[in-house]
């Protein structure tokens, strides 16, 4: 009767305090559950507390690796869309430094529409401007891009070269959605967060995406 007494206070007190208590019986073996109960509840918390750390770090590690590989790329968006034309003849559509292939090595990817409608991605080397290759696309908005670029007076080189004013250009892109027809471009800074930029198709001029401080807000409301 008293040993179990002296089982139920310890136990009650790991709950309530939070930390390992550790009954010690004086016969037998009875009290090995009480024992286990209380240090398996506190192994466990550790356990996930653990878990969450490394999330974090995880998360924090890949959002500077993004960063730190944009502002090291020595070929610039403008440079990658230029050298990708003198290569393939048509217009630049899209150029997006990408380190999805390759084995993780990040190379630019401009995609370029021919005059025959032959879509191809053309890569670039980012250390070099060099073709590293193209590979032909299929697209099926040929004639929706034809319709948003027609009678416009900036190109993709263009834009990209005019939003570098706000950081390293990381992509640009032809929204042709909507009314609001214009070219997307996204920034980074060295150890900082992205930014989405909106460049007109007839003047040059680069406002931040307001979509994308929308979406900022109310993240920010949500947290």
């Amino acid at each position: 009767m008293k040993r179990n007494i002296v089982i139920a206070a310890v136990t009650a007190a790991a709950l309530i305090g939070g930390g390992t208590a550790t009954a010690l019986a004086t016969t037998g073996d009875d009290d090995a559950p009480a024992r286990q109960t209380a240090n398996t509840r506190v192994s466990d918390d550790d356990g996930r507390d653990d878990r969450d750390d490394r999330d974090d770090a995880d998360d924090r590690k890949d959002r500077d690796d993004e960063a730190g590989q944009a502002v090291d790329a020595d070929v610039t968006a403008a440079e990658a869309i230029a050298s990708a034309l003198k290569h393939t003849s048509g217009t630049a559509v899209s150029a997006e430094l990408d380190d999805e292939d390759d084995g993780g090595k990040a190379v630019w990817q401009v995609d370029v529409l021919s005059g025959d409608g032959t879509w191809r991605s053309v890569s670039v080397d980012p250390s070099s401007g060099e073709v590293l290759g193209t590979q032909k696309d299929d697209e099926d908005d040929t004639a929706q891009v034809r319709a948003a670029l027609k009678g416009s007076s900036v190109t993709a080189e263009e834009a990209a070269r005019a939003a570098a004013g706000k950081g390293v250009v990381t992509s640009v892109d032809l929204d042709d959605d909507g009314k609001g027809k214009a070219w997307e471009a996204e920034t980074r800074k060295q150890g900082g967060t992205g930014q989405d930029w909106t460049i007109g198709l007839d003047k040059a001029e680069v406002t931040a995406d307001r979509s994308d401080t929308q979406d900022d807000d109310a993240d920010d409301d949500q947290d």
